[in-house]
């Protein structure tokens, strides 16, 4: 039994789970259940009616997932060097720490409780400064510190050096260049000399062109600016592990207020979320009593589109304290089934801290939500629809208590008529000596008349338009239904007398006389298509044989020649024999070449072809005397 599954309140949470923005928020309404303690519930809903009330007048928080930070935090903790990338990442969040630090103190203005949960946020603004002054675009910037400025300066005067250098050697031996500029060549300046002045050029060929024609030739003049370039480097990089490591460390220090950080915005990010499903479903804050009762005003199924769908009215326990159950009649079609998931899922929601789909709601907690909806078949544990049905009532009755709220759909349905109704009628008075809340819709009239004679217990009805044949999807509580069976079968053009017939053997013959129907007549039959019959069939039920032994045969697919050794059996496999083998094959892979009646005489004894010199004497010897060979076929 899965009762958030059956009253679909699993599509309410992933719909849900879609509003949330972070990880632990979307894992959190994943578990999300019903409360048990009052304070708690009550709490929870004024957090989701604050949340509401705050994006309405503010629009949406800023929030951030801090999945990925918190695994950085996690590196810094360890003493990990953090990368620029990961810097930035942290005071991002930072960043949105701060903005939604502003966007609470906001909230202040319109005395929203939820406001005041700025206090539990620090922007950490000195780190985040620091790290956005010392990195930028996923780098150290140049000017993160005096000496990395000097460095970088120095090392970019280097590198004109040594460019001015490698033009000027090329301008002063032109006729040796292969090309009118340099190039760079393993991370070294290099001038393109052609192969034949390769020792006209002083210095290290470093590379060579694809046709060898060209080589690549660092100039001895250039050596000691690229050593001086490759100390100038050395000294950057220390300095920027410096920068990084030292930012690290801040981090590092930071983690506990980050943390703090994260965690209030997790859950600023799991109370907004139901804010926002609030809004999208156009939900109302509802009232929470212990007196079992609930009242629903112009409820919806949250699921149902808006515009077609017809609100529920629905009170029990007001009017009528003592009453505890309702059972709903009605035709098919008729929303008894909505009509129920409708009242729990408002009530399930409502639990769970989240508005509900209302005009107006009052709610009572329950300790548990047991549901017995849909066909329950289950062809794994070879259990039939009315045995998944009893299964998941025991399961049921195992838990109910006065505190619990039922629904069952199509109550006793499955099995005779008969023993379906005694059933029903049982699992009904358990429900009600349990003292529970519960919900049942059913079609058998003994159960409205045993719901007539308790006094916890009430009828009710989905009303139907009989002219039109359509439902209504109104309730009307006090008032038992009917199916309405007749009606539609009238509409639909049976006739009266086989409805006659229909009503003596339901209700008696004296209901016969409060029926009124329109069509008279018969049945008109209609001409259909009959069976011919085989006459020439032989009256065996054998397939009749396809090929005999001795037929010349195509084997395919490698369309090899055999001979029909023996005839099919009744799955249509038979023995070929091919180059001195013989292969039991399916007739569908074999193909008559030649029929036996062309190759061989009448009588011919086949086991000349098929059968050995000592096979052949061995049968010879066995129909004169008794011997102990054997023939292996």
């Amino acid at each position: 039994m899965n009762t958030e599954q059956q009253i679909e309140f699993d599509k309410i949470k992933e719909i849900w789970a879609g509003l949330a923005v972070t990880g632990a928020a979307k894992e959190k309404i994943a578990d999300a259940a019903i409360f048990l303690d009052e304070l708690e519930l009550n709490k929870n809903l004024r957090d989701t009616t604050n949340s509401r009330h705050m994006i309405e007048n503010l629009g949406n928080p800023p929030l951030q997932d801090v999945t990925e930070i918190r695994e950085i935090l996690m590196e810094a903790g360890k003493g990990v060097c953090l990368t620029p990338y990961q810097l930035e990442r942290v005071e991002k969040v930072l960043v949105v720490v701060e903005r939604l630090k502003d966007y609470l103190a906001r909230g202040k203005l319109f005395e929203n409780p939820l406001a005041y949960y700025d206090e539990n946020l620090d922007e950490l603004k000195d780190l985040r400064e620091e790290i956005c002054r010392q990195i930028r675009c996923e780098a150290v910037d140049d000017h993160a510190t005096n000496v990395l400025y000097d460095v970088r300066t120095r090392i970019a005067r280097a590198e004109e050096a040594v460019k001015q250098k490698a033009e000027q050697v090329i301008r002063n031996n032109k006729d040796c260049m292969a090309d009118t500029f340099y190039t760079l060549r393993n991370g070294r300046v290099c001038v393109p000399v052609k192969k034949e002045y390769r020792f006209r050029i002083s210095g290290s060929v470093i590379d060579r062109s694809a046709t060898g024609n060209t080589v690549f030739v660092e100039p001895a003049a250039l050596a000691k600016y690229y050593e001086e370039l490759q100390l100038l480097r050395v000294e950057e990089e220390n300095e920027v592990y410096r920068i990084l490591y030292t930012l690290s460390a801040l981090v590092s220090d930071a983690i506990p207020v980050m943390e703090e950080n994260m965690s209030m915005m997790e859950k600023l990010d799991f109370i907004f979320s139901k804010g926002k499903l609030s809004i999208d479903l156009d939900c109302v804050e509802p009232k929470v009593n212990l007196e079992r009762r609930i009242v629903l005003k112009e409820a919806r199924h949250p699921l149902m589109d808006k515009k077609i769908n017809i609100p529920l009215n629905f009170n029990m326990g007001v009017a009528m304290s003592k009453i505890r159950g309702i059972v709903i009649t009605g035709p098919n079609t008729g929303g008894k089934t909505v009509s129920i998931k409708t009242v729990m899922l408002n009530s399930y929601m409502a639990q769970c801290g989240l508005h509900v789909p209302c005009r107006e709601a009052d709610i009572c907690m329950n300790s548990n939500y047991l549901s017995d909806i849909g066909d329950g078949q289950n062809l794994s544990e070879n259990l039939s629809t009315f045995s998944a049905h009893i299964k998941n009532v025991l399961e049921i009755l195992q838990k109910v208590n006065k505190e619990s709220f039922v629904i069952m759909d199509e109550l006793g349905s499955g099995t005779d008529p008969a023993e379906g109704m005694g059933i029903a009628t049982a699992i009904l008075e358990e429900l009600r000596k349990s003292g529970a809340n519960f919900l049942v819709t059913t079609h058998y009239p003994e159960i409205k008349e045993y719901a007539a004679r308790h006094e916890n217990i009430i009828n009710a009805r989905m009303t139907f338009d009989r002219e039109t044949l359509m439902p209504t999807y109104r309730m009307v509580i006090g008032e038992a239904g009917e199916s309405c069976a007749f009606y539609i079968a009238d509409r639909l053009g049976m006739p009266e007398s086989m409805l006659k017939v229909a009503v003596e053997a339901a209700y008696g013959k004296d209901a016969v006389k409060g029926y009124s129907f329109k069509h008279n007549g018969n049945i008109d039959k209609t001409e259909n298509k009959k069976i011919q019959k085989d006459n020439n069939q032989a009256s065996s039920p054998k397939l009749k044989a396809r090929f005999r032994i001795g037929d010349s045969v195509m084997v395919y697919p490698d369309k090899k020649i055999g001979i029909v050794c023996e005839p099919e059996n009744e799955k249509g496999v038979l023995r070929v024999q091919i180059a001195g083998r013989k292969i039991w094959i399916n007739h569908k892979r074999v193909k008559l070449h030649v029929s036996a009646d062309e190759l061989y005489p009448e009588d011919y004894d086949f086991s000349i072809i098929f059968d050995s010199v000592h096979d052949r004497k061995v049968r010879h010897d066995m129909e004169r005397k008794y011997t102990e060979e054997i023939i292996i076929g």
